[in-house]
């Protein structure tokens, strides 16, 4: 009988533990998160710094529908197959409750595609491409950062005021480039319908030829270039296009250069006067950044990055999508994503219902080479709003959910 009891004894106490094992897992929400931090760390460095940030105030307040939020984090190594091993490994073994991440936009695309096929909720930060939101668009998948079309029709209004007639075009040859080049060639095309495109320099992603590069784009005598290369592929045509004279008498207007990431490197050799999207830091005075930009540097001793703002953002806008769906059930996500308000620190942003895009917009300035260090001036913040297709031509775009 005394066995029999401490038999007993010691399946409840295994009882006990096993229990209190499923109420840890039931008290934890897991976010998966994928990204190419081995191959663009100067982004998504910060990016991670603002995802842990966010976790960190999230769960000092309590968490999400009263369980903490914990951040499971992969890197893609810049490849599409691996992403969606990762993804996969996050979803079966680790039972995340939602994806978010990527950067580069053919992941992006991968990760988009995986979450249709697997009817699983993904935010995607911060690739650029239109794709993910307009032809391969799909109900399982939203996307945070402004898109190339949003971030070029911020630009072009500015590009025709230049009346240049004879635009080069350089960008790197991979979605997001080809996908830049082809809205601002469209964009620029219809505000001003005499342009001409008279040289086109892809080369591939990470591997600039720049001496090339820089010769083909001369050699075509442009008034002005439209520029979408960024981090070290941006500092070689940079140091190129400066010891050949290339932009010299021409205007540049240059994708992501303002943005600290790409501008800080070039320290002393940045280009004055370029027309830029990008994110002035040190100039943003809204009540929303100040408190920010204060916790980052409570947190980091530093300034941050636009991944920062991004990565922060992110984890914010799925810590309020839970909190509205009361759940992270993937169809109530979706329902609680479609029209969600979040609070980021570039202000109020709400995710389209149409396209599942949020309207974050971008500062648009001008680069300065104020003594040996690269800033911007003369910007303004762009709603994202008022740089959207409408409703009506979103129908044409993205197939039926």
């Amino acid at each position: 009988m005394k066995m029999q009891y401490k038999i007993l004894g010691s399946m409840t106490v295994l009882g006990l533990v096993a229990s209190m094992g499923v109420a840890h897992a039931q008290g934890v929400i897991k976010i998966g998160e994928i990204n190419s931090y081995k191959a663009q760390p100067a982004f998504l460095e910060p990016y991670k710094k603002g995802m842990e940030l966010a976790v960190e105030e999230i769960n000092a307040a309590g968490g999400v529908n009263g369980k903490k939020i914990e951040l499971i984090v992969r890197d893609d190594n810049a490849n599409p197959g691996d992403a969606v091993r990762a993804a996969e490994e996050l979803v079966s073994r680790e039972k995340v409750d939602v994806l978010t991440g990527s950067f580069l936009s053919h992941i992006g695309l991968a990760l988009t595609d995986f979450a249709k096929q697997k009817k699983f909720f993904f935010l995607a930060a911060e690739p650029l491409t239109d794709k993910i939101v307009w032809q391969n668009g799909n109900r399982y998948t939203f996307r945070l950062r402004a898109s190339t079309y949003m971030q070029v029709a911020m630009l072009v209004p500015d590009a025709a005021a230049m009346k240049k007639k004879r635009w080069a075009v350089v960008y790197p040859n991979y979605e997001y480039g080809q996908s830049a080049a082809a809205s601002f060639k469209k964009l620029l095309k219809e505000a001003q319908p005499d342009v001409e495109f008279v040289a086109e320099q892809a080369p591939p992603l990470g591997k600039v030829d720049s001496g090339s590069v820089v010769q083909a784009l001369a050699d075509a005598k442009p008034d002005a270039i439209f520029n979408v290369l960024f981090g070290a592929d941006l500092s070689k045509f940079v140091r190129e296009g400066n010891t050949r004279g290339l932009f010299q008498g021409r205007e540049v207007v240059s994708l992501l250069t303002g943005e600290p990431e790409y501008l800080d490197p070039l320290k002393d050799e940045t280009p004055n006067g370029w027309l830029v999207t990008g994110y002035p830091w040190y100039g943003v005075q809204t009540p929303e950044h100040k408190a920010f930009f204060l916790a980052y540097h409570g947190k980091y001793k530093d300034y941050p990055r636009l991944g920062s703002v991004v990565g922060y953002s992110a984890i914010i806008s799925l810590a309020e999508g839970m909190k509205k769906a009361k759940s992270t059930d993937t169809e109530k996500m979706i329902a609680a994503f479609r029209g969600l308000k979040v609070t980021t620190p570039f202000g109020p942003v709400v995710y389209r219902t149409e396209d599942h895009q949020s309207t974050m917009g971008a500062y648009v300035g001008r680069t300065k080479n104020d003594g040996g260090k690269g800033v911007m001036v003369d910007y303004r913040y762009m709603d994202g709003a008022k740089f959207q297709p409408t409703a009506a031509e979103v129908k044409k775009l993205r197939p039926a959910d």
